[in-house]
């Protein structure tokens, strides 16, 4: 079955920076986009970047020119690099995949701006 585990996320302080990282198994990861959201408190779970199969990219306006999406096909990962970083970036950030209609996440990672 498809399975997405997320690592690196913590605390960072305003300005700083993270990278999360994504494994997927259970796929042929080479073929599929893949995204990453996130969920702050008490807020709907928006798309922050998304990575197609040939590695075009696409951010949303509020993470444009700070976060980058990348992945590795050899490794089945997808990363997301996250400078810059404001306290309005507080949320817990989701790996997602569409595969066969359905959609796949995994646990989350928690990433919090503060001071």
């Amino acid at each position: 079955q498809v399975q997405l585990v997320e690592s690196g996320g913590g605390l960072v302080q305003p300005g700083g920076s993270l990278r999360l990282s994504c494994v997927a198994s259970g796929i042929i990861f080479s073929l599929y986009s893949m995204d990453w959201y996130r969920q702050a408190p008490g807020k709907q779970r928006e798309l922050v970047a998304t990575i197609t199969s040939d590695s075009s990219t696409n951010y949303a306006d509020s993470v444009k020119g700070r976060f980058t999406i990348s992945r590795d096909n050899a490794k089945n990962t997808v990363d997301l690099q996250m400078n810059s970083l404001k306290p309005e970036d507080t949320a817990v950030y989701y790996c997602h995949i569409e595969f066969r209609r359905l959609g796949y996440w995994g646990q989350g990672t928690q990433v919090t701006v503060s001071s």
